[in-house]
C-alpha cells in the first residue's frame, strides 16, 4: 500500500505527513489519502479512550490523552422509536472536540509545533486549549465576542490567551487566517488530522453496538467534522470487511444558519446566497462550511440527508431532553428535535439502530440555560 499522505481533494495533489500542513498550496483544505480500516483485533482494549483504535491512524502517534472517548450509549424511548443517544459531554473538556482535539494535537506536538492558534464559538478552542496545555504547547483562540462566559472561562483556565473578535463568527476564521503567518493554524475546521480523531467515533459506534454500524446517525453540524469523520471511520470499516453497508447520516442545523441542508436540498455543491439570522445553536451557525461539497458528498454517499430545525424546535428538544435527565447545550438540541421530524416522516422507522450525537452540555451555556429555565 502507498505511505499515507495529506491529499487536496479537488486536484488530488499530494504532501508527505512529516510535514504538518493546515491547507494545500492552492488554499485549500486538506484530507488523507484513503486507509484500509482496521478489524477486532486491532483494538488495543488496554487502552479506555480513542487510543484503543490507533492502528487506525495514518502514522504512529504518541498521544497527548485525557482520557476521551468511551463516552456512554443509552437507550431512550422517543416518539415510539428507541433510539441511542451518544453522550459526548463525558469527554474531558466535555464536548465531542476532545476527539479530534486528542489527535491533532498529538501529531503537531511529534512533529515539533511549539504554538498554535485556533478560531472557535466555544467547544473546539477549550478542546484544542486543554489538549495544548497537556502537551506543553502556547495556544491562542479567537472567538466571537459573543461566545458563551463559561466557554471563554474554560479555554482562560487552561492558558490559553484567548482574543475576543468583534462580528459574526466568520470574522474570528478570517483573523486566524491572517495571523497564520506566525503561528501555526490548528484549525479543528482545517486540519486533516482533527477528522483522524473524529473518525474514530465511528469505530467506537461500531464497537458499542457490538461490532456492527447503526442503521442511522442523527448528527448535530456546522462545518461538518462529525459527519466526515463518521463518513471516514465507516468506509474504513466497509474496507476492512467488519460491516456491509454505510449507516444513513442525517445533518441537523438550526434553520436561522442553515447552509448545508439549503445545498443539500437544492442539489447545489456550492453556497447559495442567504441572509441568516442569529441562532441560539451558536455552536453550529457556520455560514460558510470550510469543507461543504466532502460533507456534503458524505450525506449523499451515505443515503442520509438533512434537517432544518426552528428556534422553537430546539428549545422543545432541550427542555424534553431535560426532562429525561439529558442537561445538553442547545447546539445539540437540534438533534433530538430532528430525530422527531424523521420518525414522523418515516424516514427512520422504530426498529432501525438510530444513534443521535448529543455533543456537549448543558453547563456549556450556562447563561443561555440560567435564563431560559428560569423562565420555564
Amino acid at each position: 500500500m502507498t505511505a499515507p499522505c495529506y491529499i487536496d481533494p479537488v486536484d488530488a495533489t499530494t504532501y508527505p505527513l512529516d510535514i504538518p500542513r493546515w491547507r494545500s498550496d492552492a488554499g485549500r483544505p486538506l484530507m488523507i489519502t484513503s486507509l484500509p480500516g482496521i478489524g477486532r483485533t486491532d483494538i488495543d482494549t488496554r487502552e479506555r479512550s480513542i487510543w484503543r483504535y490507533r492502528a487506525a491512524l495514518p502514522m504512529a502517534i504518541a498521544p497527548v490523552s485525557l482520557g476521551e472517548g468511551c463516552t456512554p450509549l443509552i437507550a431512550r424511548d422517543w416518539d415510539g422509536a428507541g433510539l441511542r443517544f451518544k453522550l459526548e459531554w463525558f469527554a474531558p473538556t466535555a464536548s465531542f472536540k476532545d476527539r479530534g482535539a486528542s489527535v491533532m494535537v498529538s501529531y503537531l506536538r511529534q512533529a515539533g509545533i511549539p504554538s498554535i492558534l485556533e478560531d472557535s464559538s466555544g467547544n473546539g478552542g477549550a478542546a484544542i486549549a486543554a489538549f495544548g496545555a497537556a502537551a506543553g504547547l502556547s495556544v491562542r483562540i479567537l472567538c466571537p465576542a459573543t461566545t458563551q462566559p463559561a466557554k471563554v472561562a474554560q479555554m482562560r483556565a487552561f492558558g490559553a490567551e484567548v482574543q475576543l473578535v468583534p462580528g459574526p463568527r466568520e470574522e474570528s476564521e478570517t483573523e486566524a487566517i491572517r495571523q497564520s503567518a506566525t503561528r501555526f493554524y490548528a484549525s479543528h475546521n482545517w486540519q486533516a488530522f482533527f477528522l483522524q480523531g473524529t473518525k474514530l467515533l465511528a469505530y467506537e459506534l461500531w464497537e458499542d453496538l457490538g461490532f456492527r454500524a447503526p442503521d442511522n446517525i442523527i448528527i448535530p453540524c456546522g462545518a461538518g467534522s462529525n459527519v466526515l469523520g463518521c463518513d471516514i471511520g465507516f468506509s474504513e470499516l466497509l474496507a476492512a470487511g467488519q460491516i456491509d453497508r454505510l449507516p444513513r447520516l442525517f445533518c441537523v442545523q438550526p434553520a436561522n444558519v442553515a447552509p448545508i441542508h439549503a445545498c443539500f436540498e437544492a442539489g447545489s455543491d456550492t453556497l447559495l446566497p442567504r441572509d441568516w439570522t442569529p441562532t441560539i445553536a451558536e455552536g453550529t451557525a457556520i455560514k460558510r462550511p470550510v469543507r461543504l461539497k466532502p460533507v456534503l458528498d458524505a450525506i449523499r454517499r451515505s443515503g442520509g440527508g438533512t434537517v432544518a430545525v426552528s428556534e422553537d424546535e430546539i428549545r422543545a428538544a432541550l427542555r424534553r431532553l431535560a426532562s429525561i435527565g439529558l442537561y445538553v447545550e442547545p447546539t445539540c438540541a437540534g438533534a433530538a428535535a430532528a430525530a422527531s421530524r424523521l420518525i414522523a416522516a418515516g424516514r427512520i422507522r422504530p426498529g432501525e439502530t438510530t444513534v443521535v450525537l448529543l455533543t456537549g452540555t448543558g453547563l456549556k451555556a450556562s447563561a443561555f440555560m440560567t435564563d431560559f429555565f428560569g423562565a420555564a
